[in-house]
């Protein structure tokens, strides 16, 4: 089955990284990747955060009130979970990524855990919801987005509300005037246009939470929850592209192959890259992370032989993470972390 009409819409609304931005500590803005469930919603003049729920006060900020917070800065590297989608067969119709829904960015904001505990969390609380300002049909349900946290989740981990990227602004697209950053976990967590944060007593059930984003292998089957990124290792491709088909094209002789890698579990530990398709490996030089949740940029050396060839990198991270050499099919088309594989003709 081919890419669809309505497929294509999605791809021109939404947008991967190029690769060769890969080269960049932090993406720049207009390359980070993209994606957009419903509308870019339009802000009110008087926006306001709303916190409430199953807490002993209510608060309520405007973004003047959280910028006069203290801040904190993360460079975290986001991916969308449906990463690598296009390359499942048989086909899953949703957005077609192919490799580059990733991107780093430096996010500016407040941390979430004091406002959560500003407003007095009340015993019997299990989770935090939050809403977005952007409404439409999923599903066959009109809805927000929303997506819910554990308390613990929220209380101990590093999520924040950010109103800044790369020291600037928020941009509309990537949620002004404020949204929720997750570090470590796929991009549907990190909620854009925030409006309201919900303290539950109870588990949330939207439809974004029990059955969007849930790894089935079956269209009957409950599945399990997608959360964290699962460990990769990308690569710019090297020497120049044919225009349509994408295949490199370099010259004979050492050859400097550079990526990043990146896991929502756990630092990087070790990069290997193949340049005869996956039957032998070499270690590449791997560099520290910017920050704890930042990718880690790695290089490698080929000598490279008159020829085709295909280059494949793969990472694993210190929890024992690593990536297959072939992708699990599920409903969703979720969580493909198989192995990058570039077809390259050495001149």
């Amino acid at each position: 089955m081919g890419i669809s009409l309505d497929e294509l819409q999605l791809a021109a609304r939404n947008h991967g990284m190029p690769l060769e931005a890969l080269r960049y500590d932090v993406t720049p803005v207009g390359l980070h990747y993209l994606l957009i469930h419903f509308d870019v919603p339009e802000v009110p003049p008087d926006w306001r955060l709303r916190l409430g729920g199953h807490v002993e006060r209510e608060l309520e900020l405007s973004l003047d009130d959280l910028r006069a917070r203290p801040a904190v800065r993360r460079i975290v590297t986001m991916e969308c979970a449906g990463n690598g989608r296009a390359q499942f067969e048989p086909h899953v119709v949703s957005q077609p990524w192919l490799a580059e829904a990733v991107g780093t960015g430096e996010w500016g904001g407040v941390e979430l855990a004091p406002l959560l505990e500003e407003a007095g969390v009340r015993e019997g609380a299990v989770e935090v919801l939050f809403g977005a300002l952007d409404r439409g049909i999923d599903g066959g349900v009109e809805q927000a987005y929303e997506r819910a946290l554990s308390l613990g989740e929220a209380l101990a981990g590093d999520a924040m509300l950010a109103y800044e990227l790369n020291g600037a602004p928020l941009p509309p697209q990537h949620g002004a005037p404020l949204r929720l950053v997750v570090p470590g976990w796929y991009g549907m967590t990190s909620v854009k246009w925030l409006e309201r944060i919900t303290v539950l007593d109870r588990p949330f059930d939207g439809y974004q939470q029990v059955h969007a984003y849930r790894f089935r292998r079956s269209e009957d089957e409950e599945g399990e929850p997608i959360t964290r990124i699962h460990p990769r290792a990308l690569m710019v491709p090297p020497g120049v592209p044919d225009f349509m088909t994408r295949r490199r094209f370099v010259e004979a002789g050492p050859c400097r192959v550079e990526g990043r890698a990146w896991s929502g579990f756990a630092p990087v530990a070790a990069v290997e890259v193949s340049s005869d398709g996956g039957d032998t490996w070499s270690d590449a030089d791997l560099e520290p992370a910017p920050d704890r949740w930042a990718w880690s940029h790695w290089t490698w050396t080929w000598q490279a032989e008159p020829g085709d060839h295909d280059l494949l990198c793969r990472a694993r991270d210190t929890a024992g993470n690593h990536q297959p050499l072939e992708p699990e099919w599920n409903v969703g088309g979720y969580v493909n972390n198989s192995v990058q594989r570039v077809a390259v003709t050495v001149r």
